[in-house]
């Protein structure tokens, strides 16, 4: 007689249980109903128009922002002096953060520093940058720098004191070179830390720039937002405001194609 050997089942792999998956349309679909709520609370009296104007006005003011051109005009210095800003800050801060990481003399001496600068406001700090730099580009540049620069070197030695340590040996049981050990274990271990670091430094730059634009600045979402609440136009201040999101959501999604070049590795 033959014995048949019961059917083997397959196995279900279950070590991808905490692994994210993308759902985009969910986000998107959260986002409408809430301005839906809002079009109609506030077409139904429900939300008074001194609290909230009409989501569909605010769309209207952007067009209208849209077509005569001024979204440009106060977008592009925006972008500008964050891209300017924010790119000394990250590369000094990561710079910086990397040599903390690796090197206990440069530790020694700038962590307790850095400590010190973190806390401060950086909102507070600029009438001083004014006074250095003047009331012109040049203080709005420094402004958001320092604001990106103190996260972004907090994040770096954290993330870098975080990479597993028995890489590492075993990198030098290998017998690799320092070098080596910094470009092929290190640095690829500490980037996510980073990366993550760079989402919260990169919000932080927005607030300061529009900080910054509401002092000296005659063109910048800041300055907009400025005139719109001073004149007490909600439909235009919403909009600037939607305008600072979209440029928070641009930011966010640009560092996540950095996220997805360099952290190919852990999928």
């Amino acid at each position: 007689m033959s014995h048949e050997q019961p059917a083997k089942k397959p196995v279900v792999f279950r070590g991808g249980g905490f692994a994210p998956r993308r759902i985009r349309w969910i986000g998107l679909a959260v986002f409408f109903v809430l301005i839906g709520l809002m079009e109609i609370g506030t077409q139904t009296g429900f939300i008074t128009a001194l609290t909230l104007p009409k989501p569909s006005d605010v769309f209207g003011t952007f067009v209208h922002l849209w077509e005569s051109g001024l979204l440009w005009k106060h977008l592009l210095p925006s972008v500008t002096r964050l891209a300017v800003g924010a790119t000394i800050g990250t590369i000094a801060g990561i710079s910086l953060g990397i040599s903390i990481g690796l090197f206990s003399y440069v530790r020694a001496g700038l962590v307790p520093l850095v400590a010190a600068i973190f806390p401060i406001p950086k909102i507070a700090l600029l009438p001083l940058f004014v006074i250095w730099f003047g009331i012109d580009e040049g203080s709005k540049y420094a402004l958001i720098a320092l604001g990106t620069f103190t996260p972004t070197v907090v994040a770096t030695y954290s993330a870098v004191d975080n990479v597993d340590r028995t890489l590492i040996r075993m990198g030098q049981s290998f017998g690799l070179s320092w070098r080596s050990i910094v470009l092929k274990i290190v640095l690829p271990g500490a980037m996510p830390g980073i990366l993550s670091g760079l989402r919260v430094s990169l919000a932080i730059a927005i607030i300061l720039l529009v900080a910054a634009e509401m002092l000296g600045a005659e063109y910048g979402v800041g300055a907009y937002i400025l005139e719109a609440g001073s004149l007490y136009d909600l439909e235009r201040l919403f909009a600037g405001v939607a305008i600072l999101s979209v440029l928070g959501v641009g930011v966010s999604a640009l560092v996540g194609l950095v996220e997805t070049r360099l952290l190919g590795w852990r999928s």
